[in-house]
């Protein structure tokens, strides 16, 4: 028992941030290295990497070009993901303006977005490592290309803990139909403590599942049920000195006060009517637009980081709903008026100065046509991690910019390269963090998001 205790110390003290973590709620509130701009994040992932070149980054003599031979300069010693031989480029067919008083170029798919596109810092020179979705995604969320690494919500509820013990810290709500191409292992907590992990909601039907108390028991018998538990996994944590013992404990508690506060949380209906409407949001349903509104709720009741991944958005070309036109429309449609109500709400609240909105796809599209459609009548992009463009708001970001370059045809970054794991850095910083120093001793090393790399990107801090 006395070894067992020493480790058991070894590991509570393992944590850098400057806080004291409690045994009994590892969710405790706790202060960052230094006074974060932000004190939430909701991440508002759209899977499957939407066509950057046809909504953010207007290249008027990849335009002039369309349909001429990729130039070989641009192919060389390169791998794509579907395309293969000399591809034709592909200018946009979409129509671009400018917006707003900081005159940002936006596609004519994003409307409402451009009435709010003085609030946005768009990234324009975003570069990663990983051209398939999976490695992509977990890169984005773990910084590794495979599984096993805590996700970007788990470091950030490790290191801040939540604001609200009613409520996970960490809380995952998809749409589209499908879960991301990473699966669990983009919310999940990997080495660090299970309490960490993102708990996924649904915004129909039970908010999450087996919460709820089973046929034949009442509230007041869970609650003894929960009591007889405890005592015996405090004997086991007594006995062994398993950290894990101490989380279960807390998940079980958690879980008990979720039982009534989630369903309240998740309850779009006390909502107005106007606000509803400018979503687009209906009480009962599930989408993306109810999801948005549920983000804001959360972070309004101290839930320290959303996640929000939106399915449909690989737009290889391979059936209309994936055309760049018409199809790029219609997916714009469910995701342009939420987002800009989003960003206008929070605003609007007086929670965007404190509150994170990072929107973006796990890499980019090319500036050719998709190899597999490219003699078809739908127009599809392949997947390109070299450049493309995301944008951040509120959180301490600087708004009503366009920050980075890529070259005139969009090939590379010509200007200001934002890697992964600068954004990660830079997001952490927002959050008050040290990126170096937010670790976790695990197998005789200590980890941490950004592995051995990154650098905060001054030039987005508001």
């Amino acid at each position: 028992m006395g070894i067992g205790s020493m480790a058991l110390g070894s590991l509570l003290v393992s944590d850098s941030s400057a806080a004291t973590r409690s045994f009994d709620n590892p969710l405790a509130p706790r202060k960052p290295h230094f006074p974060g701009k932000a004190k939430s994040v909701i991440y508002l992932h759209m899977a499957g990497s939407p066509p950057h070149l046809d909504l953010l980054d207007y290249k008027p003599e990849l335009v002039r070009l369309n349909g001429q031979p990729c130039p070989d300069e641009f192919l060389k010693g390169k791998r794509f993901a579907f395309t293969s031989g000399v591809p034709k480029l592909l200018g946009t067919p979409r129509k671009f303006a400018q917006h707003g008083q900081s005159g940002t170029w936006l596609s004519d798919a994003l409307p409402k977005l451009a009435g709010v596109v003085d609030e946005l810092a768009i990234i324009r020179s975003m570069n990663t490592d990983q051209f398939n979705h999976a490695p992509a995604q977990m890169l984005l969320y773990t910084g590794f290309p495979r599984m096993g690494r805590p996700s970007m919500g788990s470091w950030v509820t490790y290191g801040l803990g939540s604001e609200n013990q009613n409520l996970p810290g960490f809380v995952v709500l998809i749409s589209g139909g499908t879960n991301p191409s990473s699966g669990k292992s983009a919310w999940g907590s990997g080495f660090l403590p299970s309490v960490y992990q993102g708990v996924q909601c649904r915004s129909q039907g039970d908010p999450v599942l087996y919460a709820s108390n089973p046929k034949g028991m009442d509230r007041q018998m869970r609650r003894l049920t929960l009591d007889t538990l405890r005592e015996l996994n405090e004997l086991q944590a007594a006995e062994l000195g398993n950290p894990e013992t101490r989380t279960r404990i807390a998940q079980y508690e958690l879980a008990f006060r979720m039982q009534m506060s989630v369903p309240e949380a998740m309850d779009i209906s006390k909502e107005t009517k106007a606000t509803l409407d400018s979503y687009g949001a209906t009480p009962g349903g599930s989408s993306f637009a109810n999801n948005c509104l549920l983000a804001r709720r959360l972070v309004e009741q101290g839930v320290r980081y959303v996640q929000l991944f939106d399915g449909g958005w690989d737009f290889h070309g391979t059936n209309p709903k994936e055309d760049i036109r018409d199809g790029l429309t219609n997916r714009c449609k469910k995701m342009d008026p939420p987002v800009a109500a989003l960003i206008a709400d929070l605003k609007q609240r007086g929670l965007l100065d404190e509150t994170l909105v990072v929107w973006s796809g796990e890499f980019g599209r090319t500036p050719f046509r998709e190899g597999r459609t490219a003699k078809g009548s739908v127009l599809g992009r392949d997947h390109y991690p070299d450049c493309y463009s995301m944008f951040m708001a509120g959180g301490g970001v600087k708004p009503g910019i366009s920050y980075g370059a890529s070259d005139e045809l969009g090939f590379s970054v010509a200007e200001n390269k934002v890697h992964i794991y600068d954004l990660q850095a830079t997001i952490m910083h927002l959050l008050g963090f040290d990126h170096e120093k937010l670790t976790f001793r695990y197998q005789g090393r200590d980890f941490r998001l950004t592995d051995v790399h990154g650098k905060v990107v001054k030039g987005l801090l508001a």
